[in-house]
């Protein structure tokens, strides 16, 4: 029984499964080749990540295969309720990495609030000629301790995120249209533990309120944020996108960091990926991640390990 881990898939993955008895392959297959590719070796499982897409006509034309597994939580790259219909498994790893995605957003915070999305570019070049104007350039940063940190998207990612905001000492604020409530349990190195219980607000007083903004939410048809939102929000916020291209305008984006509503921005996730725009690319106020908020070795070890064992369940 041959699965296909078409975007990769940690060693940990391969050895539980190669244990069960599956053949693993992680051949990277172009998209146009992958329907003849799986008919020919016959592979009864594909395992994905972002960038391998699962269309109908994969589905119609690969009548050996019977599970799709997504590495991660989003599923939109994969014609999920078609498959389903057509009676195959699909899967995905929807708790694996979310303490990855909401260390990178901090990452980005931190960065941003510091400024070290510039002087990390700056110094390089002028750090050994200028480096008192530099100094005075980044010098008034802030602390994000005592800060509203609005989440906007509560499932998993959106949590782990407003844990590591409760570590820092952040005031947490969030909108879900699901979700009207949710308790998070903060867990210390020596076993003690703090709950905290959450009632949701409004959007636009989120974006009213908080001085620093995530999203965390899936892809969607229309901006979650745009230029409505962002004549909304205070000026100097921060904003970060570790979910979706899409999701955040960025033509309004840049608008806002050059009139000064916006302070800076993280992005993780782009409109044109995997070719982001040049305006994107160059402001000087952007803090850039080419689309790794899952890509620690601790995450890829928890997918793998998740995608096999439901494999072995499905399937064996």
């Amino acid at each position: 029984m041959k699965i296909l881990a078409n975007d990769g898939v940690s060693q940990t993955g391969i050895t539980a499964l190669e244990n069960a008895g599956f053949e693993v392959l992680t051949t990277t297959v172009a998209q146009e080749q992958l329907i003849d590719y799986i008919n020919t070796n016959e592979i009864i499982g594909l395992l994905v990540r972002s960038a391998t897409k699962v269309r109908k006509d994969l589905i119609d034309n690969c009548p050996n295969l019977k599970l799709i597994g997504r590495g991660g939580v989003g599923m939109d790259n994969i014609d999920v309720e078609y498959a389903k219909e057509k009676g195959l498994h699909v899967i995905n790893t929807p708790a694996a990495s979310s303490e990855s995605v909401a260390e990178l957003v901090f990452a980005h915070l931190f960065g941003g609030v510091r400024f070290l999305y510039d002087a990390n570019r700056n110094m390089p070049l002028d750090g050994d000629s200028k480096f008192k104007q530099l100094k005075k350039s980044y010098g008034g940063g802030m602390e994000l301790r005592g800060k509203t940190l609005g989440v906007i998207g509560f499932g998993r990612i959106g949590r782990a995120t407003a844990k590591v905001a409760l570590g820092v000492g952040m005031k947490v604020v969030f909108f879900d249209p699901f979700i009207e409530k949710a308790s998070i349990d903060l867990d210390f190195f020596d076993g003690q533990s703090v709950s905290f219980n959450f009632k949701g607000i409004g959007k636009e007083e989120v974006l009213k309120t908080s001085d620093f903004i995530t999203l965390h939410v899936p892809a969607q048809k229309e901006y979650v944020i745009g230029k409505k939102e962002f004549e909304v929000m205070k000026n100097g916020v921060g904003i970060v996108n570790a979910a979706r291209g899409g999701v955040l305008d960025e033509v309004a984006l840049i608008e806002a960091l050059e009139n000064g509503k916006i302070a800076f921005a993280g992005l993780d996730v782009f409109e044109s990926e995997p070719k982001p725009e040049i305006k994107i690319l160059m402001h000087s106020n952007i803090s850039l991640t080419p689309h790794i908020g899952a890509a620690t070795l601790e995450a890829q070890d928890r997918i793998g390990s998740e995608l096999a064992s439901q494999i072995i369940n499905l399937l064996k």
